[in-house]
This record gives structure tokens, sequence and C-alpha cells, in this order.
């Protein structure tokens, strides 16, 4: 498969269906739990012991929202300096464990699928720049698909700035475009965003949970996801 580029910009958009914005750790690449891992390192490095479950329910938050989260529950206040050595912490962490993340099923499909069909795309993350390209890399991305990390807004999820300003980047309105997420967080900014949200299980919310917080469907993974491209607006062929 070539690089995932050819279609990406919004040429022929209007006959192929809405424009898609997708989340990345736990809707394209099977990370998550690395990031569970690599928080609760960086989290006990500081002293703080938290179960990898209560982890999990804040990852796709922004990581200073996180931290703040995370020093509630346990009750020990974090300064602005350790917040941002916990943030670096988890990044060294998560880079050791980089080389296990995978491509989730389908996903390197449904993004070359969209791209055949002049459907435009991109993907925006709560993650910075660093610990993102690896994955991007991963999934053969090419350079004019538009990626926004947190390096590039003010606020990362669930404020909507990520997704407000892929749609910008893609030159489509938001209120148009799918976001495609597989946290509460992703699917709270959706909405705040006025976009349609969809679901995906594959970071491992519930479905019950996804749609209380705002998704029209939730799929399995992005191989359920493209056999279903009808249901979220997506003409093949016409």
């Amino acid at each position: 498969m070539g690089r995932l580029s050819e279609g990406s910009t919004t040429e022929g958009a209007v006959g192929g269906g809405p424009a898609f914005v997708f989340d990345l750790d736990g809707t394209l690449v099977d990370s998550v739990y690395q990031h569970v891992l690599a928080w609760r390192e960086a989290l006990e490095e500081a002293g703080i012991t938290l179960a990898v479950w209560r982890i999990h329910r804040r990852i796709g938050m922004s990581g200073g929202l996180f931290v703040n989260a995370l020093a509630r529950e346990t009750g020990r206040r974090v300064t602005a300096e350790e917040a941002a050595l916990l943030q670096r912490r988890h990044a060294d962490a998560y880079a050791r464990q980089v080389s296990q993340v995978r491509p989730l099923p389908g996903a390197r499909d449904l993004l070359a699928h969209l791209s055949r069909l002049r459907v435009p795309w991109a993907i925006a993350t709560s993650g910075r720049l660093e610990s993102a390209r690896p994955t991007i890399e991963m999934l053969g991305v090419g350079a004019d698909v538009p990626v926004i990390t947190r390096d590039q807004v003010q606020r990362a999820k669930p404020d909507p700035d990520l997704f407000l300003t892929a749609a910008e980047r893609l030159g489509v309105p938001i209120a148009a475009s799918v976001v495609v997420g597989d946290s509460v967080w992703d699917l709270l900014a959706a909405h705040r965003a006025r976009a349609l949200g969809v679901g995906l299980l594959s970071g491992g919310y519930g479905q019950d949970e996804l749609e209380r917080a705002g998704a029209y469907r939730v799929y399995q993974d992005p191989a359920d996801l493209l056999a279903h491209l009808d249901e979220v607006g997506v003409r093949a062929g016409e």
C-alpha cells in the first residue's frame, strides 16, 4: 500500500461524503494501554500510586487536565512544575513502549479507502508531535495529510480546538465533518465543536458510555467502520 495521501484534500469531497477527523490513540492505533502503563510509571516515579483502571478513564484528555484529575483522586496537590515533570516522564516512558504499538484492524485500509474516494480526512490527537510521530509513520500517513497535535492548539480535549483546527486545515465546515474517536473526551469535544461524533470500542470505553457522550454510531474498530461507511454518509463510486 502506498502513502495515504491521495485524496486527502477537499477536492471532490462533495461527491464522496463528509470530511473525517480521526483521533489517533485507541482509534487508529492500539496504543491506549501503553499510555496507561507509561502514566503509571511516571506517577510512581513521583510517589503517586493509582490503579491502572483509574488512569485509563482519563486517557484521551489533555495532559494538564489529566494530571489535575489524578491529583483530585489521590488528594495530593500537584504544582505546575510537578505537572510538567509528570508529562515529560510519561513521554519518556511511552517512547520506550511505542515499539509495541500496532495499527488497529482496518485502520490503514479505512484511510486508504477514504483517499481513493477523495473524501478529505485529518488526524487530531491530544498527544504532542514527539509522541505521535512514530504512530503516524506506522500508519503510512502522507505529508499532505493534516495532523493536528497538542503543540498546535491552545487547549486539547475535551475542548474542541483540535477538531476545529483540523477542519480549518481541510478547508471544510466542522458541522459537515465526522469526528471518530474512542473515548468520551473525543465525543464531548466533537459535540462542543458541533461535529457528528462516531465512537469506536477499540479504546476500552463501552458502547453505552460513548452513546451517552454523544456518539451517533458506535463500531468495534476501524475495520467495522469501514464496513459501515454508508451509515455515516459516505457514497462509494457516485
